[in-house]
């Protein structure tokens, strides 16, 4: 019998490259892999459902399954950041330290992005500023965002304005037009993506007053993962519901094949480490030291703590009207 042919769509990345690259197969599975960056696959699958698997943004996948959306998920999780360190500011915009955001002009590529849902729940819960506390600004269309796509609205009592076409986070920080700024630039590994227009218009302006939030983003990662005792997962895969039901047993063998495809990217991680990191080895030996042996844990029961919290992010900043049970989001296998 010949093997069940799935067509399957991500964005690059160490732990999911050997899957895509035809390192690993999934037992009785052939993959016909498309890779893309990760806002422009989450658009193509929330749009037109065409993989049969795909990589989604964690947060959009929840807020839309809660509205009925055919899809079940894997406990993969190919993408982790901590995101608030990403945070950007204008050094006239009067900012100094997080608390400073209070009442400031802040853009983000898109408002229901996991990265977004995680950096206002950090800021609120660790740094004592409220999503109400500030002026939120959108760079993405609601006809190129996957919010667009799952109905979003922004919240009530939330302030909120989308950035002119014309304009971008980057041509808005670097002429202070915004105060601060995070992910400028995500999902821009394909400079024509028309969802994300940061990499296209980057503005003019003293690049130099353009400065980071968290100074040491290192320590301040390390300080919420103790903490916390997780890295924030940006997304997971999911597969589309009519293939699911067709073939059940493909979920269980493409998360086996997800696991090997993550051991093997963690046994030549040594030998990747580019030559011109001198010290590429001992800061791999010391972040291990900090995370753990796997910083990348799938499964529901690992990263029960990570989607919990998530789940209850999503609902506090009103994303969600009611909590789903974490199991309900992923494949009973």
């Amino acid at each position: 019998m010949p093997d069940l042919q799935l067509s399957i769509i991500g964005s690059p990345s160490d732990v999911v490259d050997p899957l895509f690259a035809g390192e690993v197969k999934p037992e009785g599975i052939e993959l016909v892999p498309t890779r893309a960056d990760g806002s422009t696959g989450y658009w193509r699958q929330f749009t037109f459902n065409e993989f049969d698997v795909s990589s989604l943004s964690c947060a959009s996948y929840i807020i839309a399954k809660t509205k009925g959306y055919d899809a079940i998920a894997l406990p993969v999780f190919s993408s982790r950041r901590f995101m608030h360190v990403e945070t950007r500011y204008h050094s006239d915009s009067g900012i100094k330290e997080p608390a400073d955001l209070k009442g400031k002009r802040f853009g983000v590529p898109e408002y229901q992005m996991t990265a977004s849902i995680w950096q206002r729940g950090t800021l609120e819960h660790d740094f004592g500023v409220s999503q109400y506390d500030v002026h939120w600004f959108m760079e993405r269309s609601e006809e190129f965002s996957h919010g667009g796509q799952t109905g979003f609205q922004p919240p009530e009592g939330i302030s909120f304005s989308r950035i002119p076409e014309n304009e971008s986070l980057a041509s808005m920080i670097v002429s202070n037009q915004l105060d601060a700024v995070s992910g400028m630039g995500a999902g821009s590994a394909n400079p024509g993506n028309v969802i994300d227009r940061s990499a296209r218009i980057r503005g003019s302006g003293d690049w130099s007053k353009v400065k980071r939030l968290f100074p040491d983003s290192i320590e301040e990662s390390i300080r919420f993962y103790r903490k916390y005792g997780f890295i924030p997962a940006t997304q997971m895969f999911t597969i589309r519901r009519s293939t699911y039901d067709q073939h059940p047993w493909a979920a269980f063998n493409l998360y086996q094949a997800f696991l090997e495809s993550k051991r093997r990217a963690e046994q030549t991680l040594s030998d990747r480490i580019p030559s011109l990191m001198i010290f590429g080895r001992d800061y791999m030996a010391r972040t291990r030291k900090i995370f753990g042996s796997d910083p990348y844990a799938y499964g529901v029961q690992a990263n029960r703590p990570m989607l919990t919290t998530l789940i209850d992010l999503l609902h506090e900043q009103q994303l969600i009207t009611e909590k789903p049970q974490v199991e309900d989001l992923f494949a009973p296998s």
